[in-house]
């Protein structure tokens, strides 16, 4: 039996790498290779961000207030700790198989003492994907922000509250859910997403439920242990004050790299795949750009384009269909050359 060998730049006619079909289907044959993810990459670069996230958080209390080594820790920490839980947006494509226990790690070593479980992402990213919803009121990670400035500006702003709203859910809310069953339910519904758009409502399963209690249980206990930790006099207010500045941090961080991932142009009608494409931008940058968009967050359009492909593989995806697609193809319009380029075209209302 015969195959057809993947075609290489060289070899593809103008005629195919004109149109959106043609070069959606070489983009598909070009790419074929590259959906099996590698368990040993996972867990090798979680890790080592976790680890370097934890161990600057560690030396950020150590040194003198203020000081330029503390400064420098507390940046190394909230970079390698966003990093980490980037890998979030990993667990919501990652087949379960595909790294045994990786979830359950992430959560244990980011999850818990970040307040951000992967159940409040995990079976709700997906939904951002769906033809169906993308770019309509159903789409949690979705809002008209261009043009809209005071919208833009809000946004911003408010993911440095992040924080505070975690405590609330989880510290506040989450006993008094885990002992009203009906107060659970609510939280499921309208606290247990990471969503912008607060029209989105999540669908309330006995699945999530338990999901919910488990981590929720296991928050509560790693609260309940600082707490101790603060009352006998071992961990201070700075303890505190440090965890609220890194994850604050993080959160503004992953908020100008979510204005800078799609254009934002819908106008609340679902877009088919290739309006899909054409609403979101890659970033592939020089290397800082993997600093504000890493675990291959830099390239978001190809995400869109081909979500199965694993983040190590993003950048190999991206060179080779660029040095085998013509500008005129719909993917090659995707690329932005920075982050303030896209901010500032966003800002002004350019969907173009």
């Amino acid at each position: 039996m015969s195959t057809t060998p993947t075609p290489s730049p060289s070899s593809l006619s103008d005629s195919a790498l004109t149109s959106f079909p043609s070069a959606d289907a070489i983009a598909r044959r070009i790419v074929s290779s590259l959906n099996e993810p590698r368990a040993a990459v996972y867990w090798i670069d979680f890790l080592l961000s976790a680890g370097l996230g934890w161990a600057a958080f560690a030396a950020a209390l150590t040194f003198p207030l203020f000081s330029w080594p503390m400064v420098a820790s507390a940046v190394i920490s909230a970079l390698a700790l966003y990093r980490g839980l980037c890998f979030m947006h990993e667990l919501s494509h990652l087949r379960r198989n595909a790294a045994p226990g990786f979830e359950t790690a992430w959560n244990f070593l980011l999850g818990v003492p970040m307040l951000m479980p992967s159940f409040m992402y995990v079976g709700v990213h997906q939904t951002h994907h769906k033809l169906s919803t993308y770019g309509t009121s159903q789409d949690p990670e979705y809002l008209p922000f261009s043009g809209h400035r005071l919208m833009i500006a809000v946004f911003s702003l408010q993911s440095l509250l992040l924080p505070l709203f975690l405590v609330v859910r989880f510290v506040l809310l989450a006993p008094a859910g885990l002992l009203l069953p009906r107060l659970h339910t609510w939280l499921a519904v309208h606290a247990s997403a990471f969503s912008m758009n607060i029209q989105y409502r999540r669908e309330s399963t006995p699945e999530l439920l338990k999901r919910m209690a488990l981590w929720e249980a296991a928050i509560l206990g790693l609260c309940g242990a600082l707490a101790l930790l603060a009352w006998r006099g071992e961990i201070g207010w700075r303890f505190f004050v440090t965890w609220y500045a890194i994850t604050a941090v993080a959160s503004f961080i992953n908020a100008l790299r979510t204005l800078g991932a799609h254009r934002y142009g819908s106008d609340g009608t679902p877009l088919d795949r290739e309006g899909q494409l054409a609403d979101s931008l890659d970033t592939p940058g020089a290397f800082w750009t993997e600093l504000w968009a890493p675990v291959g967050l830099r390239y978001h359009a190809l995400h869109h384009y081909f979500p199965g492909i694993p983040y190590h593989n993003l950048k190999t995806a991206h060179r080779q269909l660029t040095e085998a697609l013509r500008p005129e193809a719909r993917y090659r319009k995707a690329a932005s050359p920075s982050l303030p380029f896209s901010l500032r075209s966003l800002w002004r209302g350019i969907k173009g």
